[in-house]
């Protein structure tokens, strides 16, 4: 009866609910919103969905997150640099950098949208972060995780890396929630409803130029993003080239997915309840969510400056696609400009000011590396 008893006690004392904290139960509660948003809500599910498991295993069995633990694993690839590069390469051989070819003026609102980065930068500073911590803050205003990851990790920001990397990944899953109302709020009706030319059709010479290019200029000037530039117009040239399907269809399918399934989880399940539910993660994520507003806000503004400037062939909903989540924030300036007029078409003109945010993001990374010498 005793050896019973003892057993018994033995098994209670292992199960989650004899050590869960009050923090952890309120983590919990966090990742079932989230995967609730993700699977019933279809909020960029490929994202949040790993995100929100990974962030409910950690606050159930911290543990999988210590030395030898399974997602301590995938996390080691975080901190290399590794899957936010391998990231780049699926995104590079997923996307038609065609729209942003054909209308170069896209670069501008790409450019324009990293304001918020800038001034998240400043903020994080005026509140208390050192300079390398705020700059590896401040890229989340460009709505990229494996950016705002690569960043952290290259500035040795490591202590703070979790937080920025969940609320760069949420904000980017949230596209659908936060940008729509900016978008309204600095637009009118009438501006919302233009529609745009039709985008010229761009030659095979030009695509397969056009990575091989930015590829020089970029890591001529600045060296240290060619990890994240490099991997993406080298996924690009897999597409555009025609002469290695293979390579471009595992990029952009197997190898993409199981990066995801890795990256994810092992994001998500940094939120643990310790480290998580601190005065200097709360902190993070508002400055992110202010940068990511700011960002699109920017995007939104000079997108009317230019409409302006064009006499009106430019509706100013696609610079709120210059944040760098592509495709999400494209599929947001289509569905709002929709919204206005059913019959207006804006994806592809939105897809121009995307891709030049991703690569502005990454850029802003670099000017950063190169800001403290690394």
């Amino acid at each position: 009866m005793e050896y019973i008893s003892e057993t018994l006690s033995n098994l209670l004392g292992q199960t989650a609910f004899m050590n869960l904290t009050l923090g952890n139960l309120l983590m919990v509660v966090v990742a079932c919103v989230l995967l609730y948003l993700a699977i019933v809500k279809e909020y960029e599910p490929l994202l949040l969905l790993p995100i929100a498991f990974g962030m409910l295993l950690v606050n159930l069995y911290p543990p999988i997150m210590d030395e030898g633990g399974l997602l301590n694993y995938f996390f080691k690839l975080d901190e290399w640099t590794i899957l936010p590069s391998l990231i780049f390469l699926g995104v590079g051989a997923l996307t038609d950098f065609g729209p942003l070819i054909a209308n170069p003026k896209s670069f501008l609102l790409g450019a324009a949208a990293q304001f918020g980065v800038f001034g998240a930068y400043l903020m994080a500073m005026l509140l208390g972060f050192s300079a390398e911590s705020a700059a590896a803050i401040g890229i989340i205003g460009g709505a990229d995780g494996p950016t705002s990851i690569f960043l952290a990790m290259k500035l040795g920001q490591k202590a703070i890396m979790g937080p920025i990397a969940v609320a760069a990944y949420s904000y980017m899953a949230l596209v659908p929630i936060i940008q729509p109302p900016i978008m309204k709020l600095f637009t009118t009706e009438e501006e919302r409803k233009i529609k745009m030319e039709q985008l010229r059709p761009v030659s095979k010479r030009e695509r397969i130029l056009f990575p091989i290019i930015v590829t020089i200029v970029v890591c001529t000037l600045l060296p240290s993003t060619a990890p994240l530039i490099g991997m993406l117009m080298l996924g690009n040239l897999f597409r555009e080239s025609g002469v290695v399907r293979q390579l471009q269809e595992t990029a952009s399918n197997a190898l993409m997915y199981i990066v995801v399934i890795f990256l994810g989880t092992s994001v998500g399940a940094t939120a643990s309840a310790e480290a998580f539910l601190k005065w200097t993660t709360i902190k993070i994520i508002i400055l992110g969510l202010i940068a990511f507003a700011f960002g699109t806000t920017a995007g939104v503004l000079f997108g009317k400056i230019m409409c302006k400037a064009t006499g009106g062939k430019i509706n100013p909903l696609i610079g709120a696609a210059g944040v760098s989540a592509v495709p999400m924030a494209a599929r947001v300036a289509q569905k709002v400009g929709a919204e206005a007029d059913p019959t207006n078409f804006l994806l592809m003109h939105a897809m121009g000011p995307n891709v030049a945010g991703v690569i502005g993001t990454a850029v802003a990374a670099g000017v950063f590396m190169a800001i403290f010498g690394v």
